[in-house]
């Protein structure tokens, strides 16, 4: 039988990649974007329709229940995640405001399952490795937000008769990635034969291709597994290894300088996930 999936986010950095994976199976897709953003929506044939909004985390409850009418699935993807900025931002309490909206206008609509995107950042870091059940500490607006959402859908939505799930991404990497972020920085430097400043590289980190964490996500969400589940590699890499690894694509180990960014404190100097995927 034909599944009605709705994504939201899905022209953004993880949902791209999920609709990418969520196509391939039996299924029709609703698209929820923010206004401004369709040119950026793949064109398949399995997207039924796409509905936009100035701020889908504005919307109230009576909108989300219209929009998710004969909906069986939603996969929750959008979040703001601008980088330097997203962290201690006051937006990401919109985006938890509007996320319970959501849920509760998808349970007025009957909607059968929600999945949610997490963060590893939930978690007390200071374990090093972190499992579904290391505690949470959250120690950033965003982590804060992201832990409150699940932990108030996990305990409501059950009442409401609807399957909820909730997978808590790493370190992710690759296609469409911001070119604040590492990989690119370094792809940008070293492709030009510039000098790539880092920071001793000695921290251990989980990452992962976004490829493959669409992919895990978007099977993920067409089963009928509930709960927190970690989207990681479960590889601890330092953060030398991978700018290594990329400046071998270049043959330019000698662009990278180790050190000449001071150490942030504030880093966890080990995060690595422990996989409970079935898939």
């Amino acid at each position: 039988m034909t599944k009605r999936v709705l994504i939201t986010g899905a022209t953004g950095f993880v949902g791209r990649q999920v609709l990418r994976r969520i196509v391939e199976n039996d299924v029709l897709v609703t698209a929820v974007l923010r206004a401004g953003s369709e040119q950026r929506l793949e064109v398949h044939k399995k997207i039924a329709s796409v509905i936009t909004s100035v701020d889908i985390f504005s919307e109230n409850a009576d909108w989300w229940a219209n929009v998710c009418q004969s909906i069986d699935i939603i996969i929750h993807c959008a979040w703001y995640a601008e980088p330097g900025k997203y962290l201690q931002a006051a937006v990401n309490l919109d985006c938890l405001r509007g996320t319970l909206d959501l849920a509760k206008g998808a349970a007025v609509a009957r909607v059968r399952r929600l999945v949610g995107i997490g963060t590893c950042f939930e978690y007390d870091v200071s374990f090093g490795e972190l499992s579904v059940e290391t505690p949470l500490l959250p120690l950033t607006a965003y982590a804060g937000a992201k832990a409150a959402a699940y932990l108030s859908l996990s305990q409501w939505l059950p009442t409401q008769s609807m399957e909820f799930a909730w997978y808590r991404l790493f370190y992710l990497y690759g296609e469409g990635e911001d070119a604040r972020r590492l990989v690119p920085y370094l792809r940008k430097k070293l492709a030009v034969g510039q000098v790539a400043e880092l920071t001793s590289g000695d921290q251990i980190r989980d990452f992962i291709d976004v490829r493959d964490a669409g992919r895990m996500i978007a099977d993920a969400s067409l089963s009928k597994e509930v709960g927190a589940t970690n989207i990681c590699s479960g590889i601890p890499v330092s953060v030398r290894q991978l700018a290594e690894r990329v400046a071998d694509e270049y043959g330019r180990r000698d662009l990278l300088r180790f050190g000449a960014r001071p150490e942030n404190l504030m880093d966890p100097a080990r995060v690595v996930g422990k996989l409970n995927l079935y898939l």
